[in-house]
């Protein structure tokens, strides 16, 4: 119970990573104070408030990313705050609005409230790997991708690449703050996150996995990193308790074609039926490695890919998604 007696924030809490964070927060004896859209919404908030210590120590706060001050109260008092809160979808009309503005400004919104906050002694952000790679430099077996990668926001602008944008512009954006406002940031980079759902709705990256098994004639001939939900949530604690974190976590149990996740779906539910043919006639995209050096720093142990596969699509039933 390392974090008895200690009261942190989670911004965005009814969200996949999120509610996994403040799962295991509450699990560790930490005192949560939650922020969401709308606490009145049961969607957003019911799955919270059923988890174990949600009755004692866990505060549910209403926060908007784009309202100034709004997450003062959430954030008053608190001695470590997880900034997860960020869009993340693919159909996008209005990127500036539904995606850059939200990421960007928010958590610049999120920083000043912790700025005005002297208990706080850490703040944790959830970038992204799409923060990370997307540049021209080649992604080949041979390149290994660190920490030290960053994305450019003129390639991302050129191919329209917009959540990717976001979190590109908004780490940018943190680490400026952060400096010039003296907070003490560290920035967790995730790959494609999957694994069990503990909210109701689905979210765009659990959805990949869904698509291969409902039905979909073709697989995208795209190659991703992949990692599981609690071993996000993990690295956000440990780089919150282990002092000596600092800078840039990436965090990719494995990177793999999307013709490597429909055999293990396969191999995993041989009665599924899985598309067998790559959505165009392109080579591959190859696969490359992701360095682990930094994140094991951290006590990170992955779960495998496997597991993280079945774990997603378990969880698919389990909600009623899919029937198998």
């Amino acid at each position: 119970m390392s974090g008895a007696g200690k009261v942190v924030c989670v911004t965005g809490a009814s969200g996949y990573i999120a509610s996994w964070l403040v799962k295991l927060l509450l699990r560790r004896g930490y005192t949560v104070k939650a922020s969401v859209r709308d606490p009145a919404d049961p969607k957003k908030t019911e799955h919270l408030r059923a988890l174990d210590g949600a009755n004692e120590r866990l505060h549910l706060f209403k926060a908007n990313l784009l309202e100034e001050g709004s997450f003062d109260s959430a954030i008053d008092g608190c001695n470590g705050v997880f900034h997860t809160a960020s869009p993340f979808y693919d159909a996008v009309k209005d990127p500036q609005a539904e995606l850059l503005d939200p990421a960007v400004k928010g958590t610049l919104n999120v920083l000043s409230s912790c700025s005005k906050t002297p208990s706080v002694k850490r703040v944790v952000i959830t970038s992204s790997m799409a923060a990370v790679i997307y540049n021209r430099r080649s992604r080949t077996p041979d390149v290994v991708v660190d920490e030290s990668w960053f994305s450019d926001p003129d390639f991302c602008k050129e191919d329209k690449a917009w959540y990717v944008l976001s979190k590109t512009l908004a780490e940018e954006a943190s680490w400026k703050y952060a400096k010039e406002h003296g907070i003490d940031i560290v920035t967790i980079n995730p790959a494609l996150v999957i694994g069990a759902l503990l909210q109701p709705t689905l979210n765009t990256s659990a959805e990949t996995i869904l698509n291969l098994i409902n039905g979909a004639p073709t697989y995208p001939n795209r190659t991703f990193g992949w990692v599981n939900v609690k071993d996000v949530a993990e690295a956000h604690i440990l780089a919150y308790e282990v002092s000596s974190a600092n800078g840039r976590y990436c965090l990719v149990e494995r990177v793999a074609h999307f013709s490597e996740i429909v055999k293990v779906i396969k191999d995993l539910y041989p009665s599924i039926q899985v598309p067998d043919k790559s959505a165009d006639d392109k080579p591959f995209l190859p696969t490359y490695p992701v360095s682990r050096e930094k994140v094991r720093s951290l006590g990170i142990d992955y779960i495998p890919l496997e597991v993280s596969i079945k774990e997603t699509i378990e969880s698919l039933k389990e909600k009623g998604y899919v029937k198998l």
